[in-house]
C-alpha cells in the first residue's frame, strides 16, 4: 500500500484517496449526503480540506474529528 502522508502524494491523489476512503466507510457517494454534517463534524469537504490542501495529516484530522465522542 502507498503511503497515504501528505509528503509522499499529491493534491489529485489525496482527493482521490478521500472521496475512495469515504465511498468504502459507509457506501455511498458523499455527494448531496449530509451524514458526517448531522453527526457535528460539517461538511465532509470541509472535514478533509486540510488533508488536501497538504496542511494537516489524515490522522490528526480523524482524531480532532472523534475526540468529542471519546468517553473517558
Amino acid at each position: 500500500m502507498k503511503s497515504l502522508l501528505i509528503k509522499d502524494t499529491t493534491r489529485e491523489e489525496r482527493i482521490r484517496i478521500v472521496h475512495e476512503a469515504l465511498w468504502g466507510a459507509c457506501g455511498i457517494d458523499c455527494e448531496f449526503c449530509s451524514g458526517c454534517d448531522n453527526r457535528g463534524g460539517g461538511r465532509i469537504e470541509s472535514i478533509y480540506q486540510p488533508y488536501i490542501d497538504g496542511i494537516k495529516e489524515i490522522r490528526e484530522i480523524n482524531a480532532e474529528y472523534s475526540a468529542p465522542f471519546v468517553r473517558g
